[in-house]
C-alpha cells in the first residue's frame, strides 16, 4: 500500500483507532486468550456493556433466555459475534460526532448498518462462512468519512458530481485524487491492525480486477450488501431491486422468491438494530410495504391532464437547474483539483497524471514524446527587489507567453515555484529544439511593466525526448533527464537551451 501513502501526501489525515478497539483486537489475536480476558476489556466501558447486552437480547439474535452479563453473551453468541458487536459500536461512536458540516453522518451510518445486516443475511443465504462479514460490511465505506474530514470542500464537489449521476463515486475519487475511498479505507484499517480478512475485501469491493481468489465471495457479498442498503437509503429503489435479483442469480444461483424475502428481512432486521446504535431509522420500512403503498396510491390516482403538464414542466425546470449546478460544480472541481490558482495553468498533480497518460500512449502506438522543463533565471532577485506581488505578475505574464509559444496540443503545467513544464505529444528530439528555442526567445523579449519600468526576464531550458527504442522507458527517468538538462543549462550560463538524449535513441 505504499503507493496510496505517496498519493495521499500531506492532505489526508488518517485518524487513530479507538483505544478500546486496539485492546479488543490485541486480545483476540492471542492464541491463549480467555472469555474472561475479553469480557474484562468490554466491561471497562459501562456504556459499551449496555449496548452489547441490548444487541444480544434483541430480536436480531433470537436468544431463548435473557443475556444479563458479558460472560453469558460470549457463551451464547460466541467470541466473534461479541467482538464484532463491540468493535462496531466503538468505531461507529468514535467516528459519528465529528461536528463537520455538510455531511450527514446519521445517513452514512444508517446505510452502513443496513449494509452490515444485509451482508450477514446474504452470507447465511448463500452458505458462506465468514465470521467477520458484519463488521467488514459496516466499515466498507469508512474511507468516505476520512476523505470528508480531511478535505471537506474538495470532497463535497466530488460527491455532487456523483449524486448528479455522471460517474460512480470511486471513479470520480480516482480521477481527482489518484485513489478512492475503498483503497483509503483498507489502508486505514491496515494501519489499525484490523485483520486482513476484513480490510482486503474492502479494498476490492468496487473493483473487478486483481481480487485475491480467497476473498472473491466476500467481495461479492459486500457488493450485494451495498446495493441492498441503497434500496432503502438511496434513489432508484426499483432499479436496485432488479439489480439485486440479477446479481444473486448470476453469482450464487439464488432464485427470485428467496431474494424478495431477503430484501424485506434486511429492513426488519436493520430496524431492530439501528436503535441500539442510536441512529434514527428515518422512514425506513420493508420494501413490500413500500410496494403496497405505491399500489394504493396508484389505485386512488385521479390527476387531471393539466396537472400532469404542470408537474412535467416543473420537473424539466428542476432538471435544467440541476444540470447548470452540475456544470458549475464540475468547473470548480476541475479548477480546484487540477489548476494552479495563480497562473491558471495545470498544476503538478495534473502534470504527473498527464505524463503517465501520454507515456502510455507513446508506448502503445510507438510515437515520440518530448518534455521541456524551464525555470526563471534569478527569480529570487525579482522577489527581493520588487516584492512578491510583482513576482506573481511575472509568473502570470510568463504563463500567457508560454501559451502563445507552444501548440494547443501541448500540455503546460506549473511544475513548482518558478519552474514550468511542457509535455509535447508526438514530437521528436529535433522538433522540440525549435519549440524550446522559440519559447526561450519569446520570454527573453517579454516586457513586464512595473510602475513604468520595463522588467525583463530570461529562462533556462532543458528538454529530452522519449522513443520506444530508448533503453529507459520510465516516467521518472524522462522527468529526471529533462531536469538534468535544465540543471546543465543553468550551470552553463543561463538563458539557454540544453538537451539530453537517452541511449538507444
Amino acid at each position: 500500500m505504499n503507493n496510496i501513502r505517496e498519493l495521499m501526501g500531506k492532505k489526508i489525515r488518517l485518524p487513530s483507532p479507538p483505544a478500546i478497539a486496539i485492546k479488543i483486537l490485541d486480545m483476540v489475536r492471542k492464541d491463549d486468550f480467555s472469555f474472561r480476558d475479553l469480557a474484562q476489556i468490554i466491561e471497562s466501558d459501562p456504556a459499551l456493556v449496555a449496548k452489547v447486552l441490548k444487541v444480544a437480547n434483541s430480536p436480531y439474535y433470537n436468544v431463548t433466555r435473557k443475556v444479563d452479563n458479558i460472560d453469558m453473551a460470549l457463551s451464547v453468541l460466541g467470541t466473534h459475534a461479541v467482538k464484532n458487536i463491540a468493535l462496531s459500536f466503538v468505531i461507529c461512536s468514535d467516528m459519528k460526532a465529528s461536528g463537520e458540516s455538510g455531511f450527514d453522518f446519521d445517513l452514512y451510518w444508517r446505510r452502513a448498518i443496513t449494509a452490515a445486516v444485509a451482508a450477514e443475511l446474504t452470507a447465511a443465504l448463500v452458505g458462506m462462512k465468514s465470521q467477520d462479514i458484519f463488521v467488514t460490511a459496516l466499515l466498507q465505506d469508512i474511507g468516505i468519512i476520512v476523505l470528508f474530514s480531511s478535505i471537506p470542500e474538495e470532497y463535497q464537489l466530488v460527491m455532487k458530481e456523483n449524486i448528479a449521476g455522471k460517474a460512480p463515486l470511486n471513479e470520480v475519487e480516482k480521477r481527482c485524487f489518484g485513489f478512492d475511498h475503498q483503497e483509503l479505507g483498507a489502508e486505514l484499517l491496515s494501519q489499525w491492525h484490523i485483520p486482513e480478512s476484513i480490510f482486503i475485501p474492502i479494498k476490492y469491493h468496487h473493483r473487478d480486477d486483481s481480487i485475491p481468489d480467497e476473498y472473491r465471495r466476500q467481495v461479492e457479498v459486500l457488493r450485494l450488501s451495498d446495493i441492498l442498503s441503497a434500496i432503502y437509503h438511496g434513489g432508484q429503489s426499483v432499479e436496485n431491486v432488479l439489480k439485486v435479483r440479477k446479481r444473486f442469480k448470476t453469482a450464487f444461483g439464488v432464485q427470485e422468491d428467496a431474494v424478495e424475502k431477503l430484501i424485506d428481512s434486511v429492513a426488519s432486521k436493520s430496524l431492530e438494530i439501528l436503535g441500539t446504535f442510536e441512529i434514527p431509522p428515518g422512514d425506513m420500512r420493508p420494501f413490500s410495504m413500500i410496494l403496497q403503498e405505491a399500489n394504493e396510491e396508484l389505485s386512488n390516482l385521479n390527476t387531471s391532464y393539466e396537472m400532469l403538464v404542470i408537474e412535467l414542466r416543473q420537473a424539466k425546470e428542476k432538471a435544467e437547474t440541476l444540470a447548470d449546478e452540475l456544470h458549475n460544480a464540475n468547473v470548480k472541481l476541475h479548477e480546484l483539483v487540477f489548476c494552479d490558482a495563480l497562473t491558471g495553468l495545470y498544476n503538478h498533480r495534473f502534470f504527473q497524471e498527464a505524463m503517465d497518460r501520454e507515456l502510455d500512449r507513446s508506448k502503445r502506438y510507438k510515437r515520440e514524446l518530448s518534455l521541456i522543463l524551464f525555470d526563471i533565471d534569478h527569480f529570487k532577485k525579482v522577489n527581493d527587489t520588487y516584492g512578491h506581488l510583482v513576482g506573481d505578475r511575472v509568473l502570470v505574464a510568463l504563463s500567457r507567453t508560454t501559451e502563445h509559444s507552444v501548440r494547443e496540443a501541448d500540455i503546460i503545467a506549473r511544475y513548482g515555484g518558478e519552474e514550468f513544464a511542457v509535455i509535447l505529444p508526438e514530437t521528436d528530439f529535433n522538433a522540440t529544439r525549435a519549440v524550446a528555442e522559440r519559447l526561450r526567445r519569446d520570454i527573453e523579449n517579454l516586457l513586464i511593466d512595473v510602475d513604468g519600468v520595463a522588467l525583463k526576464i530570461t529562462v533556462s531550458v532543458g528538454y529530452t525526448s522519449y522513443s520506444h527504442s530508448a533503453t529507459i522507458q520510465d516516467k521518472r527517468a524522462v522527468i529526471g533527464m529533462a531536469d538534468k538538462a535544465l540543471y546543465i543549462a543553468k550551470q552553463s550560463g543561463r538563458n539557454m537551451v540544453y538537451a539530453l538524449k537517452f541511449s538507444g535513441t
